[in-house]
């Protein structure tokens, strides 16, 4: 179970914008993380390659977590929001749970829920 003052460095990082960073720094070495029900991709260096592609497309990002955090046990679930600038200068707003299982102080699985209909660019 991550401890209060971990959640909240782990949100910080995020926040942030050090996408790759917090995966290092809080992820498990066979960590998976999950798009909605797509199939999961399994291994901490798997997702920081797969967060490098994603963070390449887009100019500039801005990331908040929405109050509360939920935390249960070894569960914990964030409400965020993701800004994407596009190189094309448009703007996307993505907003999603993630529902995140703990390995002590690290996440060993995370799933995402999310509209996918959220990714279409709105106009710049």
């Amino acid at each position: 179970m991550p401890s209060p003052a971990t959640l909240e460095r782990f949100i910080a990082r995020v926040e942030s914008n050090a996408h790759i960073e917090a995966i290092q720094e809080f992820y498990t070495e066979h960590a998976s993380m999950q798009e909605n029900n797509e199939p999961p991709r399994v291994g901490r260096e798997v997702l920081v390659a797969h967060e490098t592609r994603a963070l390449a497309m887009a100019a500039s990002v801005t990331s908040q977590c929405v109050r509360p955090v939920f935390r249960s046990g070894d569960h914990v679930v964030i409400r965020w929001i993701f800004e994407f600038q596009g190189h094309d200068g448009r703007t996307r707003r993505i907003e999603e749970l993630a529902y995140q299982r703990w390995e002590g102080e690290r996440i060993a699985q995370e799933q995402f829920f999310y509209d996918p209909k959220q990714f279409a660019p709105r106009p710049a």
